[in-house]
């Protein structure tokens, strides 16, 4: 994207996957790289049965999160100590800088719309290989 282009509204067709650090695989949505967001990050995250994402962190940015279909287990904190399981229809906000690892522990894919505060899509990304092993899924 042209930093110096006029701002202009911008439709994005999810189709495009990019692999992140996190292990996972997302469709490309409202970033930097896609549209020169300057303030938000935006993407479809489909985890198919199974999958689990490294621990890891956004630094400086916070993150939203609505489960579309399915469910999803979420570690978090310091030592990934705290345990949610998001389930469709439901939000869960996650703090700048608070470790976390997702897992999909179902027998069916779930979905998800994800928004961050940090406009690129994995330039926030801190990875934890230290707390990986601190859950056992």
């Amino acid at each position: 994207m042209d930093a110096s282009a006029t701002p202009t509204c911008r439709l994005v067709k999810p189709g495009h996957t990019y692999e992140g650090k996190q292990g996972l695989s997302y469709f490309a949505g409202i970033a930097a790289e896609t549209v020169g967001a300057k303030g938000i990050c935006m993407h479809v995250l489909t985890m198919p049965p199974g999958a689990r994402a490294k621990a890891h962190l956004h630094e400086s940015h916070e993150t939203a999160i609505y489960m579309l279909s399915g469910q999803a287990h979420t570690w978090y904190g310091e030592r990934l100590e705290n345990h949610v399981v998001v389930h469709a229809g439901e939000l869960f906000y996650i703090p700048a800088g608070v470790p976390h690892l997702p897992a999909n522990l179902s027998n069916a894919p779930c979905t998800a719309i994800i928004a961050r505060t940090d406009p690129n899509e994995q330039e926030s990304v801190v990875l934890l290989p230290e707390l990986d092993g601190l859950v056992e899924v």
